[in-house]
């Protein structure tokens, strides 16, 4: 039954507010903390990568902080930096690498890279050869994925190299899984046995396995450290499994409605016809906001839904750049007014629903949510545990 109660914070919204992405830090330190019990036994670290996948890293990091969480992977320098300076005795590692050159700022920063090729090895022990210290790294195996990470061949010719190996200080051994959505995938053990394989080849080192996908995998998948990520904002990480508490909504304003007599277009391309006399409403959100333009609707095909204090408000037309049409011909008028709020992904709508919809996937429509929205945190209290 659709939720029709319009959440607290939107009474706090600003007057010139088109739309409102709420995020709330209490429930990602909850799932946080239920991925760690699950993982029970490995260190659980958490992936703020692409803006702590559009949830503002700062604020998750400080509220992961809170929840007991330690080490931190990001996927480029300048995020590491960001970690850095809102969590200075955190372990921060940069899964996309170090180029050379880089060594010195990745230094200043006690930020460790995570190193996927033997060259990037060796651009890294001339870093640490230079300033005389062995600096920490993570190593990354290719158990499958065929991304980023040492090759079978590599790994053997590493082995074979303990001047490269004690020239730097390898602190961690990881690897990816490709199909840890699937938990039934036969690539899912066949990753683990080659990483097992690999890691059998190298000096003994905390081990790094499982994505959150991979942490309901089981132990045999945990090692030493696990990494939560889209789980711990609220999305389903793994195929039919109930995702953990949700953790973003994102409402928008009627900007305007109007009436239109049937047999008339609504939008771009005139692509959506009026099968009846409509009441229109115009909403402030549009692509540039991550409401993808495949949401939007046709005349032989449905878009997203809106709701309006519980009642549903289909997509009418495309999704322009910053504007949504909704039907609100069932709604009463006193509820679907100029300046009411809509949700978008909310009690109603979760950002799986909306991916589905779009024919995609959680993890691009949450970090796809603009800036331009009025952020509202709630939440994130420190640990009493």
């Amino acid at each position: 039954m659709p939720s029709s109660k319009n959440p607290d914070h939107l009474n706090d919204a600003s007057e010139t507010a088109n739309a409102v992405l709420a995020i709330d830090l209490g429930a990602l330190q909850a799932n946080y903390r239920s991925l760690s019990a699950l993982a029970e036994g490995a260190e659980c670290a958490a992936v703020v990568k692409a803006n702590a996948y559009g949830t503002g890293e700062s604020e998750a990091v400080r509220a992961l902080e809170r929840a007991g969480c330690r080490t931190f992977f990001v996927a480029t320098f300048k995020e590491a930096e960001t970690v850095r300076s809102v969590a200075p005795d955190a372990t921060v590692y940069v899964l996309n690498g170090v180029y050379r050159g880089a060594g010195p700022a990745f230094a200043a920063a006690s930020v460790r890279p995570v190193l996927s090729s033997l060259r990037e090895i060796e651009d890294w022990v001339e870093f640490c050869t230079q300033v005389g210290e062995a600096c920490p790294a993570a190593i990354q195996l290719d158990t499958g994925m065929h991304r980023l990470g040492l090759t079978r061949e590599e790994v053997d010719m590493l082995a074979g190299s303990p001047d490269l190996l004690d020239a730097f200080s390898p602190v961690l051994v990881m690897s990816h899984l490709a199909c840890a959505d699937e938990p039934d995938h036969p690539m899912n053990a066949d990753q683990l046995k080659t990483f097992e394989d690999l890691r059998a080849l190298l000096p003994a080192k905390p081990a790094c396995f499982a994505n959150s996908g991979g942490i309901h995998l089981g132990p045999d998948y945990h090692f030493d450290m696990v990494r939560a990520g889209f789980s711990m904002y609220g999305g389903r990480a793994v195929a039919g499994r109930q995702p953990l508490a949700p953790v973003v909504q994102l409402h928008t304003r009627i900007a305007q409605i109007h009436e239109a007599p049937a047999g008339r277009t609504v939008g771009y391309g005139a692509a959506h016809t009026l099968g009846r006399p409509t009441r229109v409403a115009t909403l402030t959100l549009g692509y540039a906001d991550g409401v993808f333009r495949y949401l939007g609707a046709h005349d032989t095909k449905a878009g997203l839904t809106g709701y309006i204090d519980g009642h549903p408000a289909p997509a009418l037309g495309r999704v322009s750049m910053d504007l949504i049409t909704l039907d609100v011909t069932n709604i009463p008028e006193a509820i679907a007014r100029r300046g009411a709020w809509v949700e978008i992904i909310g009690p109603n709508v979760s950002i799986d629903d909306l991916a589905d919809q779009a024919g995609t996937i959680g993890y691009e429509i949450l970090t796809s949510l603009g800036n331009r929205a009025e952020r509202v945190y709630l939440g994130g209290e420190a640990d009493t545990g």
